[in-house]
């Protein structure tokens, strides 16, 4: 019955949670990187939550992740700073 309930649950758009290249994250749209930058922190929670419960053997996990997130920000930022810029021009 358990595995009926998990066919129903969408599966997020992120298969590994390991860091991703800035050639990887700068071509994706910005509605891209808004679902990306979620789906991180989502697991960035779920990963917390583990390591306070001794569940986590491999605590790296944690920075990878907030690298990734860091990343994300960065991208998402930069194409605000852009499309500022060309209005001003």
């Amino acid at each position: 019955m358990s595995s009926v309930l998990r066919s129903n649950v969408p599966k997020s758009n992120v298969k590994c949670f390991k860091t991703m290249d800035f050639k990887e994250i700068k071509t994706k749209t910005e509605a891209e990187l808004h679902r990306l930058l979620a789906d991180y922190r989502d697991k960035l929670r779920e990963v917390r939550f583990k390591d306070a419960s001794r569940q986590l053997k491999d605590v790296r996990e944690i920075r990878e992740i907030k690298k990734t997130i860091a990343k994300v920000l960065t991208t998402i930022n930069k194409a605000k700073e852009n499309s500022k810029n060309k209005n001003k021009k």
